[in-house]
């Protein structure tokens, strides 16, 4: 991920030496984040959990650019620590359990991370008053169902299953620290990510990919007919640096959550077929249909974020499926033949 751009014009001065906290470093999301904040000169700090050597953090040396901080995001004695010590001026917590199948089966390290971890960072974050914005990721997931509309920001959060539910909670959480404290903190509802250096296989994209790389049929979990939206990656992390200038500059945008996306839905089964088609490859998919606990439906109105904060993401859905395709490639290039694994939804 070296040479991570910055957008032409851009002046990196909002960034430059601004001590900068960063949960879930070590994530898909962080691995983009935490270069471009370095690009533009800020002081990065990582909180960072469990030793991931694959992870883009430590494979590509960002590590070894940035402070480090080692423990678990439930423990608010540390987060207080560390924001004061290392005189955090803006916060990104992307610290999460974020898989559907693993918060279905563990429901109760996903509640401690996701909601406890959050209100734990919420409340060190009161406690620190150098902290000057807060940028919390929560998920599409916190709407819940509502009957195939596309999300809108004042959509109610009605999560059901153990991931949603923890979105949901989280987001909350956060809306209530701004109302009741004036804590500066703004939330993203980002649809499902997707790019190069995300190494969860089970993840639909990803072990797309490296199935048809394999010369393996990829496998869909459900029965191919869920809706998503897909969110390029690098536009992910744009759009979290955007929304922390603009809360910067904007006190009312305090407890306000936004949307990101491309606003293009599909199905699993079209993005399957739409990677088959990029890779130039024949081979079909094989359907489990054994998906349980998720939404059928779920696509995101980003209107608000295009007017209130001025953003648009710089890449298609289908540039970053040729992006993220390539890196995968060369990623995977030198790869030795392994049994097929199921991925996707």
């Amino acid at each position: 991920m070296a040479g991570v751009a910055v957008s032409p014009g851009k002046s990196p001065s909002f960034w430059q030496d601004r001590p900068t906290l960063v949960t879930g470093a070590t994530g898909l999301l962080g691995g983009w984040l935490v270069p471009r904040l370095l690009s533009q000169g800020a002081e990065v700090v990582c909180l960072v959990r469990d030793w991931v050597p694959q992870s883009a953090l430590i494979s590509n040396g960002w590590l070894n650019r940035v402070k480090t901080v080692r423990g678990e995001i439930e423990n608010q004695a540390l987060l207080e620590r560390a924001l004061g010590e290392f005189e955090i001026d803006t916060v990104f917590h992307l610290a999460a359990q974020t898989i559907v199948g693993i918060a279905n089966r563990n429901p109760v390290s996903t509640f401690a991370a996701n909601i406890g971890g959050t209100w734990a960072l919420l409340e060190a974050s009161r406690r620190s008053p150098a902290v000057r914005q807060i940028v919390l990721a929560s998920s599409d997931k916190a709407y819940g169902e509502h009957n195939g509309q596309p999300y809108k920001e004042d959509h109610p959060l009605q999560g059901r299953h153990p991931y949603d539910v923890s979105k949901s909670c989280a987001d909350l959480l956060a809306q209530s620290y701004a109302a009741t404290y004036g804590l500066p903190v703004a939330v993203t509802r980002c649809g499902n990510f997707f790019g190069g250096g995300d190494l969860n296989w089970n993840r639909l994209v990803p072990g797309t990919i490296r199935a048809i790389l394999r010369g393996q049929r990829p496998v869909i979990r459900s029965d191919g007919r869920y809706v998503r939206d897909y969110f390029y990656i690098e536009d992910a992390a744009a759009a979290y640096m955007l929304l922390a200038e603009k809360l910067a500059a904007q006190r009312e945008l305090r407890g306000q959550a936004f949307n990101f996306a491309h606003d293009t839905t599909m199905t699993v089964l079209e993005l399957v077929e739409e990677i088959l088609k990029r890779m130039d490859s024949s081979l079909t998919p094989v359907i489990l249909n054994e998906a349980q606990s998720e939404i059928l439906h779920q696509s995101l109105d980003a209107a608000k974020a295009r007017q209130v904060l001025g953003w648009r993401p710089r890449f298609s859905l289908a540039e970053g499926l040729t992006r993220t395709i390539s890196w995968y490639r060369d990623f995977l290039g030198a790869e030795p033949p392994q049994l097929q694994a199921v991925v996707g939804r």
